[in-house]
């Protein structure tokens, strides 16, 4: 295994994980989002454009999604 492949193992993986714990806190939604960044660039260094641009659209709208949660955690606190 190459280190791109390593790369996007670790990249990919990550993803998993802080999509699981998501419902934990909102930090979990921004460590995934922060992933889906790692695996968008691994897509681009790759050469594979479509799926390292629809991971950096997946870590947009997971910045969203971390920014409406933490936000509703804040009014409800």
């Amino acid at each position: 295994m190459d280190g791109l492949t390593f790369f996007g193992l670790l990249a990919v993986s990550l993803m998993l994980l802080f999509y699981a714990l998501e419902e934990n806190s909102p930090w979990f939604i921004l460590a995934f989002a922060g992933s889906c960044v790692l695996a968008s660039a691994y897509g681009f260094l790759q050469g594979a454009w479509p799926f390292g641009l629809v991971e950096a659209i997946w870590a947009v709208v997971a910045l969203a999604r971390f920014r409406r949660r933490l936000a509703d955690k804040v009014q409800s606190a």
